[in-house]
Parts: structure tokens; C-alpha cells; sequence
């Protein structure tokens, strides 16, 4: 395959053309009466009209037929998709997954909507507020089918596997340890080359942003030129049988038919595009003195609620760094949060829970459920001499974390068989070790 090109920058106001038809942008307005190559003009909006120019996303699509040419849509299986938050009894309990089993592609042929399961989830979609976790388990291509959501945006971590996206855009091949945004709206088609599998944070009613940097100053974390915007591409053809679109509105799965591949977008213009994001390029941030900054410092993108500072849902990392902080418990703190946390990984072994936490399972710890470092990573880095350390080489584990409260589905808590029942059991070992009558005790670095 022929390595693909980009545009670089988070946001930014773009233009593409299929080099094979220069000139298809117009000039000098987005609706001319009639479009170069006889393209038609579609305007695809992200955001009310009215938004601020700073908030405001839409782009303007030149296309062989518009969207609109189908039949139409029909219900169908929904599979394990859902935004039934009341299908169990909720469970303040500390949850942890063993990693999600892909099927086999010489038992059953599962491609990437096919291979769509809830996790968890909260808030109301027909309002847009609220975001879902969904886990991808697929094992074939996608073939003459696409899909598109009406209800919100997929940031979507590929852990096993990597994935050709084709969109109305262009291409993106998304790799692990890399991330891809499609958002709201975008019809797209996962082409995979083995058994694979991964994780998708879905938010209602928002789009994900760069955080602000605040007294960090103009430069650091995610930095906006590192995000990459596919360029233009199209394919012209009929489909024998009829292509299929589907469609993930207000919760519910259809699908529509049509004559030609929906990737007929000859050029584009706009700020509302998806877009890809290697991890390895996050600029780390830590303490270097003693103590830890909050975990909010590895935030790559935030969903931002209507509360200044409170997030529907943030993309945080865990990534390889320097660990120096003086006079320190290193590993994560004990903690009890008003936020929901769901936390993934990618690859390695992460740094609080060395065993049982692997790559390709989960953890959900619920607003104020207790939660930290196994009694093993206790005991160790409570002992361990001080000195500079590289921190998670070789790992990526990630959080989605949310205000709201998140709700686990049937299918994480029963039919996935995934939920490790003995999850709690790592933190029993954890020994009384006050000593009412030394506040200094020996052996403390």
C-alpha cells in the first residue's frame, strides 16, 4: 500500500483536491451555480450556524452524487450496541476486564460495526449530553458497507490490529498507539488485517478540543501540528447488490441502500474533518521536584461540559517518561473521585497493577469507589531507593474519564464473560503499618 498523505494541524481551516481532477475546489465562493467537473456542492455542518467563529465547524464537500441518494433507511439488529442504562442494577464495586476475546474469522465473520459492544455509558443522547464506551472486537473488512453517527463523535484506540479508514475525506491508516476522531456525521468504511480489536470513547451533543494550557504557557501535551487530516480521494463506481450505509441514530442501528460508494468526494474545504494522532508524539509533562501533579497534565483531549473545568469526557495517557520527584510515593496515590474513570491499555504493564491489568481489557472505577496501587507496588515503592527512573517504557495505558456517572451494560457485566470476579482480591494483602509511637519511621527514603 502507498504510503498516505496528510495535512498537519488540529483544527485548522483546510483544502484538499484528488490530484486527479486539479481545480475541482471553486473559486472564490463554496455554491457556484455549476461546480467544476460538474461536481454537486454538500455542506456538511458540525455545529449550529450560529455557533461562535471560534466553535463553529462545517466543511464543504464536491462530490460525484450528493449523500442524499439512497433508499431508505431500515431497522436493523442492533447486536450489542445500546444506550440502556438501566439494563442491570447499577455497581458501585471497583470492575476490572480480562482482556475482550475477538472472534475467530474461520468460526464467524465479524467486521467493525458487526463487532461493536457497549461497555458503559451515561447521559441522554436525544438531549446530546452524555458519551459511550464502546469496545470493537472484528476480524474482517468492511467491504461495500460504511456507517455513520448521528448521535456524537468516535475517538477511536485501536489496541490489536491496525486499521485502513476510508472516508469522505480521504484515508487514514491508524496503527496502535495511535488514535483516530471520526466525528459526527462522517461516513467511513475500517478495512483490518487480522483478528482486531480496540476501544471507542463516544460524547453526545460536543466535540473533543485540545485542553488549555493555562500556566503550562503556549507549548506542551498534544501538540496541534502533530494531529493529521486525511487529503482528498474518491472512488467512482457502481456496487453490483447496492452499497450499504448504516446508521447509528438515536441509539438505534439502520441501514440504507445505495448505487455507488460513498467515498465519491473529489475535494474539500473546512474545519470540520476527522483526524489521526500518533501518542507517541505527546510532549510529557511530570513533577520534578516531589509529589504529583494530578493525572489532568496527560489529557490529549477534552469534551467540555458547560461547567468551566468539568469535562463530559477526557483522552488521558499514561506514556513512557521520567520519574524523579524526591521524598515520593511514585506510583499513583490512593485516590476517590467525583469522576468516573475507565481505564484501557494499549501495551506493556501499568505502573500501579503490574499483573491482572493486560492489554486489551479495562477497569472502570465508579465516582467515589476507592481505587490504587495493588498491595504488591505498595509494598515495592515504599521501599525503593529514589533514584531517577524511566517510568512505563514500552507501555500505553490510557483513561476515559467523565463527570457523569457511567452505567455498565449486560454486556460487560455478564455476556462478554470478561468481568474478573477477583479483582478486589489485589488490594486484601494491603497491611496495617502505623506506628502510633514513632511519627519517623526507619528505612524511609
Amino acid at each position: 500500500m502507498a504510503e498516505l498523505k496528510y495535512i498537519s494541524g488540529f483544527g485548522n481551516e483546510c483544502a484538499s483536491e484528488d490530484p486527479r481532477c486539479p481545480g475541482a475546489l471553486p473559486e472564490g465562493q463554496n455554491n457556484p451555480q455549476v461546480c467544476p467537473y460538474n461536481l454537486y456542492a454538500e455542506q456538511l455542518s458540525g455545529s449550529a450556524f450560529t455557533c461562535p467563529r471560534s466553535s463553529n465547524k462545517r466543511s464543504w464537500l464536491y462530490r460525484i452524487l450528493p449523500s442524499v441518494s439512497h433508499k431508505p433507511f431500515e431497522s436493523i439488529d442492533q447486536g450489542h450496541v445500546t444506550h440502556n442504562w438501566d439494563e442491570v442494577d447499577p455497581d458501585p464495586n471497583q470492575l476490572r476486564w480480562k482482556p475482550f476475546e475477538i472472534p475467530k474469522a474461520s468460526q464467524k465473520k465479524v467486521d467493525f460495526v458487526s463487532g461493536l459492544h457497549t461497555l458503559c455509558g451515561a447521559g441522554d443522547i436525544r438531549s446530546n449530553n452524555g458519551l459511550a464506551v464502546h469496545i470493537f472486537l472484528c476480524n474482517t473488512s468492511m467491504g461495500n458497507r460504511c456507517f455513520y453517527n448521528s448521535d456524537g463523535d468516535f475517538l477511536i484506540v485501536p489496541q490489536k490490529g491496525k486499521l485502513l479508514i476510508y472516508t469522505e475525506f480521504g484515508k487514514m491508516l491508524v496503527q496502535p498507539n495511535e488514535i483516530c476522531v471520526i466525528q459526527r456525521g462522517m461516513r467511513f468504511s475500517i478495512d483490518v488485517f487480522e483478528e482486531t480489536r480496540g476501544y471507542i470513547l463516544e460524547v453526545y451533543g460536543v466535540h473533543f478540543e485540545l485542553p488549555d494550557l493555562g500556566p503550562i504557557g503556549a507549548n506542551g501535551l498534544a501538540n496541534p501540528r502533530d494531529f493529521l487530516i486525511p487529503v482528498a480521494w474518491y472512488e467512482d463506481h457502481q456496487v453490483p447488490g447496492g452499497y450499504t450505509v448504516i446508521n447509528k441514530y438515536q441509539g438505534k442501528m439502520f441501514a440504507a441502500k445505495q448505487d455507488v460508494s460513498p467515498f465519491n468526494v473529489v475535494a474539500w474545504h473546512g474545519n470540520y474533518t476527522p483526524y489521526k494522532y500518533n501518542l507517541e508524539n505527546f510532549m510529557v509533562i511530570n513533577s520534578v521536584a516531589f509529589d504529583h501533579a494530578d493525572p489532568s497534565i496527560f489529557t490529549v483531549l477534552t469534551a467540555k461540559s458547560v461547567r468551566p473545568g468539568v469535562a463530559i469526557a477526557d483522552f488521558v495517557i499514561f506514556p513512557p517518561r521520567w520519574g524523579v520527584a524526591d521524598k515520593t510515593f511514585r506510583p499513583p496515590y490512593y485516590h476517590r473521585n467525583c469522576m468516573s474513570e475507565f481505564m484501557g491499555l494499549i501495551k506493556g504493564h501499568y505502573e500501579a497493577k503490574q499483573g491482572g491489568f493486560l492489554p486489551g481489557g479495562g477497569s472502570l472505577h465508579s465516582p467515589m469507589t476507592p481505587h490504587g496501587p495493588d498491595a504488591d507496588c505498595f509494598e515495592k515503592a515504599s521501599k525503593a531507593k529514589l533514584a531517577p527512573e524511566r517510568i512505563a517504557d514500552g507501555t500505553m495505558a490510557f483513561m476515559f474519564e467523565s463527570s457523569l456517572s457511567m452505567a455498565v451494560t449486560k454486556w460487560g457485566l455478564k455476556t462478554s464473560n470478561c468481568l474478573d470476579e477477583n479483582y478486589y482480591k489485589c488490594w486484601e494483602p494491603l497491611k496495617n503499618h502505623f506506628t502510633p509511637n514513632s511519627r519517623n519511621p526507619a528505612g524511609t527514603n
